[in-house]
């Protein structure tokens, strides 16, 4: 695997390192030894899938307050999507900057998301599907989101002919509207 910092600090993207043959290919994609080197966490103690039909569906930004905060595995295991990360740790040098990425299932690269962080994506081809692994279960209580149009976050979105969106992600708050960032830690 090749771990490659992005420009949000504890988040990276995650390539594998195939072995091809006759057969196919064989690759590790989760390795805690290996995690641990780059200081990241490597346990996932929940997995989840997000099945997309359509091209243009947008979920998120969505992330857990404490004491569930998680860390993200996310990859494509069919299609494509727009992947987003936002940074929302208190005192960090990047709060409220945005990172995009395209995943696929035909680049298998994988977005390491650390906890402080919001989440969304929007599917880039119809029978999009995502695998997550987390790092906490999912609390509903603890779920909070944000904005995916917030004009402070600069994220350019994909122009699509209709997005598909919940009707929550639609009217989630904006970030000057969430509370003080150590309120969210």
């Amino acid at each position: 695997m090749r771990l490659t910092p992005t420009a949000l600090a504890g988040a990276f993207l995650i390539d594998i390192d195939p072995v091809e043959d006759e057969r196919g290919l064989f690759a590790r994609t989760v390795c805690e030894e290996e995690f641990a080197q780059h200081g990241l966490a490597g346990r996932f103690v929940q997995q989840s899938v997000s099945w997309n039909p359509r091209a243009g569906t947008l979920r998120g930004l969505h992330f857990q307050i404490a004491p569930d905060e998680e860390i993200k595995l996310v990859r494509v295991t069919r299609g494509a999507l727009f992947d987003v990360i936002v940074d929302l740790r208190p005192g960090s040098s990047t709060y409220g900057k945005a990172f995009h990425t395209e995943l696929s299932a035909e680049n298998r690269r994988q977005l390491y998301i650390p906890t402080g962080m919001a989440h969304g994506f929007q599917s880039l081809q119809a029978d999009t599907e995502v695998l997550y692994q987390m790092s906490a279960p999912f609390n509903p209580a603890s779920a909070r989101g944000l904005r995916w149009d917030d004009a402070a976050l600069d994220i350019p979105w994909p122009a699509c002919s209709e997005r598909i969106m919940s009707a929550r992600d639609r009217t989630l708050p904006l970030l000057h509207q969430l509370p003080a960032p150590d309120s969210l830690a």
